[in-house]
């Protein structure tokens, strides 16, 4: 599922946690569990959660006023 499907329903603080650890390799729990309610993806490898695109998203189109 693309993220900006799910973007919008991801709690503030995993939003704040991906936007200061751009394209981190590891996601805390709270953040997977946070994406997943949203209706984001939750595969059995954290780190295969996010691709580049979802990153290059966070990094560019998303707004920090939530």
């Amino acid at each position: 599922m693309e993220i900006f499907m799910w973007w919008l329903d991801l709690d503030l603080a995993s939003k704040e946690w991906l936007r200061q650890n751009l394209r981190a390799e590891d996601l805390p729990l709270p953040v997977l569990q946070g994406i997943a309610e949203a209706g984001g993806p939750h595969p059995g490898n954290p780190a295969g959660v996010l691709t580049a695109a979802d990153w290059d998203f966070i990094e560019t189109q998303s707004e920090f006023v939530d």
